[in-house]
């Protein structure tokens, strides 16, 4: 009989986690898609055409430095709710959020006070990583990192 209540403890263990697992997939599907989009809105032109068919390794590499700062920030957030669902959307998607408009802000201020033009990275013809679009890119992983660790 024992065996038989571990197993139902586990079916329903199973169960819930995978109910959570969507529910956060989702959830940081969500914020990656709104990450690429304040990004595309920093570049000229349509990022996804800049990276697809102008093959600009500058404007990939942004691109994937959003990403992976928003993915630090929803894993951070998950992890911060200690196992309670609706704690755990919420905290993804509000700190998400917040997240994704401290990258775009500091991608702003870079441009203004640093000097490092995001549009003029991914305008570039040359098909060669330019070194600002590399402190640019750590700029935004670093936002994303102390964002992540400001959410637990």
């Amino acid at each position: 009989m024992t065996t038989l209540a571990n197993e139902d403890g586990l079916a329903q263990v199973l169960l819930e986690g995978s109910g959570a697992l969507l529910a956060y997939a989702a959830a940081g599907l969500v914020l990656f898609i709104i990450g690429f989009y304040m990004t595309d809105l920093a570049t000229p032109g349509r990022l996804i055409t800049v990276i697809r068919e102008h093959r600009n390794p500058n404007a990939t590499l942004l691109a994937v430095a959003s990403t992976v700062g928003v993915g630090l920030i929803v894993s951070v957030s998950i992890y911060a709710s200690h196992g309670d669902l609706l704690e755990g959307l919420s905290r993804t998607l509000v700190f998400g959020g917040v997240g994704i408009v401290a990258m775009t802000v500091a991608t702003q201020v870079f441009d203004r006070v640093v000097g490092i033009s995001i549009k003029q990275l991914a305008d570039d013809a040359d098909d060669e990583l330019e070194p600002a679009a590399i402190l640019l890119a750590v700029a935004n992983l670093m936002i994303g990192v102390v964002t992540a660790v400001a959410t637990y």
